[in-house]
C-alpha cells in the first residue's frame, strides 16, 4: 500500500460488469476533481490473439485443456506487480492496450488482437485506477493485493455471470453460444483456483443476485434488468461503515449480515456513489497531504 501514491483495483472476470462499475468511478473522480491514471488487465496477457490461440492448440495437443486468460501464466503478473509498485513508490510507470476490435483499431492505429507498444503514465495524478482479472492475486510469485490501497470485487453469481458472458460475446464479437460455452468450460479450474481467491481479498464485493429464472443460462434470452435483481454488498471490515445512513438513503434496502447490505438492483450506482466517494476521497487527501509532507 502507497500513503503518497494510492492505488485502486476492481476485480471481476469477464462477463462480471466491471466495466459497467469502471463508468461510475470515472463519475467520481470527474465530479471529485480526481486525476486518474487508468489500465486494463487485457494489457498485462502475455500472448496477441494469434499466439494465443497457437498456444491454446499447443496445450490442448499436449492435453492440457483448462489453459485460459483466466490462468496466470497466460498473464504477465510479475508485470503487473512492478507497474502496482513503481506507482506506489513514485506515481510513474507504463501501461498498453490490448485492441479488441475495429473501433479500437481505428483509435490506437494497431490491428485488433494485438497490443499497442508501451508507454508512460500521465504525469501528476492522483492515484491508479486498476480493472480487470488479476488485481488482487495472492500466490507464490506475486501479491498484487499488498499493494493496492483499495480493493472491489464484481461478483455476480454465476449464472448470470454465464448470461452476461454469452450475451455481450454474442453481440458484440460475433461469437457463437456454442463458442462462449467452450470458453466457459476451458476456464472452470482458472476460475476457481486463479479468479474466485481474489474476493478474500477485496475490501468490498458487489454481488448481482437475479430474482428470475436463470437455471439455464446457455438458453437464456435476455439478461435480467437491475429491476430484476438484488446486490449483495459484502464489507470485509465493517467497522466505520454507517449502515443505518445507507439504509436509509438507499430505499428497499437491508442488512443481512453484519458486514452485508442487500440493495435493489436499480440501486446500485447510487449505492457505489455513497459508499466509494468518502473512502476515495479519504484516499486522494491523506495521499496529497503525504507528497506534500
Amino acid at each position: 500500500m502507497s500513503t503518497k501514491f494510492p492505488i485502486i483495483s476492481v476485480v471481476g472476470s469477464s462477463g462480471a460488469g466491471t466495466s459497467t462499475v469502471k463508468t461510475t468511478f470515472e463519475q467520481i473522480f470527474r465530479r471529485e476533481g480526481i486525476s486518474a491514471v487508468s489500465i486494463e488487465g487485457d494489457a498485462f496477457h502475455r500472448f496477441n490473439r494469434a499466439d494465443m490461440k497457437a498456444e491454446l492448440e499447443r496445450r490442448s495437443a499436449a492435453g492440457d485443456a483448462g489453459f485460459s486468460h483466466f490462468s496466470y501464466e497466460a498473464n504477465e503478473l510479475g508485470e503487473l506487480e512492478r507497474v502496482f509498485r513503481d506507482y506506489g513508490e513514485t506515481g510513474a510507470g507504463r501501461t498498453r492496450h490490448y485492441v479488441h476490435d475495429d473501433k479500437e483499431a481505428e483509435k490506437y492505429g494497431v490491428a485488433p488482437g494485438n497490443f499497442t507498444d508501451w508507454g508512460p503514465f500521465a504525469e501528476s495524478s492522483d492515484l491508479l485506477f486498476y480493472e480487470g482479472l488479476h488485481g488482487c492475486v495472492v500466490n507464490d510469485e506475486v501479491n498484487l493485493a499488498a499493494l493496492a490501497d483499495l480493493k472491489i470485487g464484481v461478483v455476480p453469481v454465476i449464472n448470470l455471470e454465464w448470461i452476461q458472458k454469452i450475451h455481450r460475446d454474442r453481440a458484440s464479437r460475433g461469437y457463437t453460444t456454442e463458442a462462449v460455452t467452450d470458453t466457459i468450460l476451458r476456464r472452470m479450474h482458472s476460475y476457481v483456483n486463479c479468479i474466485c481467491p481474489q474476493f478474500t481479498q477485496t475490501d468490498i464485493n458487489f454481488q448481482r443476485v437475479p430474482v428470475v429464472d436463470t437455471s439455464n443460462p446457455f438458453i437464456a434470452r435476455w439478461i435480467p434488468t437491475p429491476d430484476e435483481s438484488l446486490v449483495v454488498i459484502r464489507f470485509k471490515n465493517p467497522r466505520g461503515i454507517d449502515f443505518p445512513y445507507l439504509t436509509q438513503m438507499i430505499n428497499g434496502s437491508w442488512m443481512s449480515r453484519a458486514n452485508s447490505i442487500v440493495i435493489p438492483g436499480n440501486k446500485q450506482d447510487l449505492a457505489m456513489q455513497l459508499i466509494l466517494t468518502p473512502l476515495i476521497e479519504r484516499l486522494v487527501r491523506d495521499a496529497r497531504r503525504g507528497r506534500l509532507g
